[in-house]
This record gives C-alpha cells, structure tokens and sequence, in this order.
C-alpha cells in the first residue's frame, strides 16, 4: 500500500488524495491501495504569526519531508509555492501535475461582487506582502488586515461581516468545490500570483528505483507546460534570493508554439518594479530556468533588492 504524507488541512488532504487517485487507478483510500498519513508542520501550528516570522519559506513542508526522510511515507505532496526553491537532500521532484487556475481570488461579504464594490476605506484580509501590495496599487484607499489560518478560517472573516473581503488563491476555492464562494478572480497577468501558485509538488525518496511503479506512474502524472512555467517562476524568484513570502510575484505560460511568457513584479512602498521577457526558442526545463534568471538580474539591476527589504505586513 501506498502511504502519501500530507498536511492535515482540508485542503493539503484534498489536493493529496487527488494525486493518490492519479497514482492507484480507482483508489479511493486505506483498503484500496493507498494511506494519507497526517504530518503536523511548524506552520499549521501557528496560525497567528505572520509567516515572515516564523520563517517563511519551508514552514509547511520541514516536516512532511523528514516522515519522507525517515521511510515513515513513500511519497509527499506539497502546494509548490510554499517549497524552497534549494532541492533537499536525499529527495526528488518527481511530478508536477497539471496546474489549477493560477489566479487569485476575491472572498466578499454579502452584497459584494468584486473590488471594486468594496467602499472607500474598506478592510481587506490577506497574510501575503505581495498581495497586500498589488491590493494597495489597485485601491489605495483600503485597509489592508493581515490574515492567517485556513481557507475555511480565512473566508469566515468575510462571511461573519468582520471585513469586506480576503484574497485568496482561486486554486485551493476551486479543488475544495467553493466556485460560488468566489466574488471575483483576478487576471494572473494583471494581478500577478505567487511563484508557482496553483501547481503541486509530488516528492519521493531520491533511491526510488526508477523502473518501479510508483515511478513509472509518477512520471505519467508530470505535466511538461506546467513544469516549464513554474520553473521558470521559482528560478527567478531564487535568483533574487527573495522567500516565498516576500513582495515578489511572477507569471508564466507556455503559448501553442511552445515559446515562453514570463511576467514579474517587486513591489515597494513607493515603487514598483514589473518586467517581462518573450523567448524565442522552444521552451525547456533549462531555458525555462535561463528566462527566470535573466528576468531577475534586469530587475536586480533596476534595484528590485532595496524593495526586497521593506516590510508590507507586520
């Protein structure tokens, strides 16, 4: 049997028995050929702390690798936005499924359609520096209320009245079945997501044999556009040394005649710094990665490390 580790939330176990089913055809839990196993991580249990302090990158994912590590799963399913972009010892990415609506989305109280409905002065719900920040370029009026906790927990605060909206990532509404929960999805170009929002990290053990299986299914379960894109976000967002909890956002898609889009942003106080890059090569893992970095390095150059320092939320 196979044995999935996953965070404990109603998302994470949704979105992990998902690519369980992928994997065991027909599967539909413990007597049917695979287990979520719960892993508690630094992240879940602190619900309060902003993630810039109790530090951001990784907070969700420690844990499950090391029940990984230690042989306590066979394979781990992260969101892979919360992973850091440095690879793990001893482990492998092995797929990258097909990604979810990378967009972000507008959670309102009653009688509220989207942002621009919310009245002047209105309080907006988001634990994200980059989201705070794109909401503030768009409707400088607001009052941006930092936020954690779990889907359920975060669009309660909108439903109960205590404030007029929270944003989150349409991908995690979408996979729990909220659609008519949503007031408005922004456009991932207009409103740039988070490094690789929407996609899913399937890690094993780096000795997987590579004929076995789980393998040969994983491999079935990888999605080539989807893994171009994202790479091409996380390289960028390595190569500007910035976590995932940072002020940077960044877009990318493969266009039918398999060239690259990529979009980013980093954003200060008082500036902005957006920029973008067309390839003109058939896209790769490699120069998915190559885009990435270059995209940074003009952005680096335009002075996005400075605004990398400021603080959005406290």
């Amino acid at each position: 049997m196979m044995r999935l580790g996953t965070r404990a939330s109603t998302l994470a176990r949704t979105q992990s028995a998902w690519v369980a089913r992928q994997l065991v055809p027909g599967g539909e839990g413990d007597s049917d050929g695979f287990q979520l196993v719960n892993v508690s991580t630094h992240g879940d249990r602190d619900r309060t702390s902003p993630l810039t302090r109790i530090g951001g990158t990784g907070v969700f994912v420690s844990a499950v690798r090391e029940a990984l590590l230690a042989g306590e799963v066979d394979v781990v399913v992260h969101s892979l936005k919360d992973l850091p972009t440095t690879p793990a010892e001893g482990i492998r990415l092995a797929a990258i499924p097909v990604r979810e609506n990378p967009a972000d989305a507008l959670v309102a109280r009653e009688g509220l359609t989207g942002l621009s409905w919310i009245p002047i002065g209105g309080r907006v719900g988001t634990g994200s520096p980059r989201r705070a920040a794109q909401l503030m370029l768009a409707r400088p009026d607001l009052e941006i209320v930092p936020i954690r906790g779990n889907i359920e927990t975060r669009m309660a605060f909108a439903e109960r009245g205590e404030l007029d909206a929270v944003v989150l990532a349409a991908a995690g509404l979408l996979r729990l079945g909220l659609n008519d929960r949503i007031a408005e999805v922004f456009h991932p170009w207009q409103f740039l997501p988070a490094p690789a929002q929407g996609a899913l990290a399937v890690e094993v053990r780096e000795d997987l044999d590579p004929e076995s299986a789980l393998a040969l299914a994983l491999s079935a379960l990888d999605h080539a556009p989807t893994r171009f894109a994202v790479a091409a976000e996380r390289a960028l967002l390595r190569a500007l040394e910035a976590g995932c909890s940072a002020p940077v956002a960044t877009f990318a898609e493969v266009t039918d005649d398999d060239r690259l889009i990529l979009k980013a942003g980093v954003y200060g106080r008082n500036t902005t710094i957006v920029r973008d890059i067309h390839t003109d090569e058939t896209v790769t893992v490699a120069s998915a990665e190559a885009a990435g970095r270059a995209l940074a390095k003009d952005m680096l150059a335009s002075g996005a490390r400075d605004l990398l320092a400021e603080e959005w939320l406290a």
